[in-house]
């Protein structure tokens, strides 16, 4: 097996902090008090100080060059700009940040006050994801926003004439009381502002949610009743991709579109399967041993629970990928990208053996019409990103099945 290059890492740095909470949320974010920011941040120091030596003693490797720093939340723009100073400084300190890094911040539209930005523009932040969701202003409020659709317009406005014009927006199609027509005016506003990059997510309710457990158990709060239907929201989905491309916002995942240059550049190393090393509360990391290990990949994850993270817990969970592990793991992020998977890298590192063993189960699906193949590459069609989890469900099962067949055969 031929371990991806490991040359740079990636930082993700994960605050939890919001100042409401979405309907359909189930993230690790909360509404804490405004009291606790700092001790957090102490914390997210205390780990990046610490996680040098605990990469050598798990034996992995952690390069020291920093091409991409993603903070995500909850709403990292909630910090007060001396936190934000204080967590750069110790990210530079412990680390080298490459001159061109890519380093985005989430931000919630009418909660990134002018003291904020500069702190922001100081620490050299030069990409912002807005979590807009609708630019219809009742259902953003329906799901928990707290902004209108002239407050984000503001933010892109004070945000490009702060130098940063690399910008995204999110959108979810499926929120609860949205029409086709109020997609389409979503939309419509999205392409108008002109941003370089753009998520589109369907809705996807957790029974852990204010809204799945309303539409597990009824009620009206949350608007239950309202929420489209699934069939309704996959065709939103596929309306956005066809407006949105002739908008030259090209797709590139199954659900990220940007112009040309403007990809995430974060983002894409966990498609691709490079190191990242994630800190702070229900945060992820991704590791390779020195070439020629026998344990390859280590996945870790930092707790979820505020009050043991700051006790001090930091890992939640540690585990080795077995090559199999990996084998499948590269089919399924490697299809979320547009340009799909090259059978010769993965044969490069997995083997010929491993590769052929599931052809049939790819022949399968492109019969079924999820996924296309020209014998080289093998990509997602747009049926198949449309019903993405289907294709990885069946794809997996398809292996397990090829893989208990050569068992039988070889006993």
């Amino acid at each position: 097996m031929t371990v991806p290059p490991v040359d740079k890492l990636g930082l993700y740095v994960s605050i939890p902090f919001c100042r409401s909470k979405c309907t359909y949320c189930n993230f690790a974010s909360s509404v804490y008090p405004a009291s606790e920011h700092a001790h957090y941040v102490e914390r997210l120091i205390e780990d990046l100080r610490h996680v040098r030596p605990w990469a050598t003693e798990m034996s992995v490797q952690l390069p020291r060059a920093v091409d991409s720093i993603y903070i995500g939340g909850g709403t990292p723009s909630l910090l007060e700009p001396e936190l934000i100073q204080k967590l750069f400084q110790a990210m530079r300190a412990e680390f080298s940040v490459e001159k061109d890094a890519e380093i985005t911040v989430e931000c919630a539209p009418g909660q990134l006050s002018d003291a904020t930005l500069d702190a922001l523009v100081q620490a050299g932040v030069n990409r912002i994801s807005l979590g807009v969701q609708s630019f219809v202003d009742r259902e953003a409020r329906g799901s928990g926003r707290l902004h209108d659709r002239a407050t984000v317009l503001d933010d892109l406005r004070r945000l490009r004439a702060a130098g940063i014009v690399n910008l995204n927006i999110d959108l979810i199609a499926g929120l609860a009381g949205q029409t086709f027509a109020s997609w389409d005016e979503s939309l419509a506003v999205l392409i108008e502002t002109g941003v370089p990059h753009a998520s589109i997510y369907m809705l996807e309710v957790d029974e852990d949610s204010r809204l799945g457990r309303e539409m597990l158990g009824g009620g009206a709060r949350y608007h239950a009743e309202l929420v489209p239907s699934d069939d309704a929201i996959a065709q939103m989905y596929e309306t956005a991709v066809a407006r949105i491309e002739k908008a030259a916002l090209k797709q590139y995942e199954i659900s990220n579109f940007a112009r040309r240059g403007f990809e995430s550049r974060h983002n894409l190393r966990y498609w691709q399967r490079r190191p990242y090393l994630g800190i702070g509360l229900d945060a992820s990391s991704a590791f390779y041993a020195p070439e020629g290990a026998t344990r390859i990949l280590l996945r870790s994850t930092t707790t979820d629970n505020l009050k043991e993270y700051l006790a001090g817990r930091r890992r939640a969970e540690t585990a080795w990928l077995s090559e199999k592990q990996q084998h499948e793991e590269a089919w399924f992020l490697g299809l979320r990208l547009n340009r799909g998977v090259k059978l010769s890298d993965l044969r490069r590192e997995f083997g010929k053996s491993a590769v052929a063993r599931v052809l049939p189960v790819i022949d399968r699906l492109v019969e079924s019409g999820l996924l296309e193949s020209n014998g080289r590459i093998v990509r997602l069609t747009p049926r198949g990103r449309l019903l993405s989890n289907e294709a990885f469900q069946e794809f997996l099962a398809g292996a397990v099945e090829a893989e208990r067949g050569e068992h039988q055969l070889a006993s």
